[in-house]
């Protein structure tokens, strides 16, 4: 067997699986892809820190340039 013959072979067990899978659901729509869920980045806690002191600085130059004039 070569890889396109594999290849089909396997695309058919997937297609025929679906098939299974919808009728076993009682859905009537037929399922062509599945969603997958985003997942959020996380952030390391010295990211986080970094952040919190950049816009502590930038509020503190904010509120110096409102005192001054």
């Amino acid at each position: 067997m070569d890889t396109q013959m594999l290849v089909a072979a396997i695309d058919a067990e997937i297609a025929r699986l679906l098939e299974v899978r919808r009728l076993l659901a009682g859905t009537d729509r037929q399922l062509t892809h599945t969603v997958k869920k985003r997942t959020r980045r996380q952030m390391s806690p010295e990211a986080r820190a970094r952040i919190a002191e950049g816009q502590r600085r930038r509020w503190a130059e904010w509120a110096k340039a409102k005192q001054a004039s």
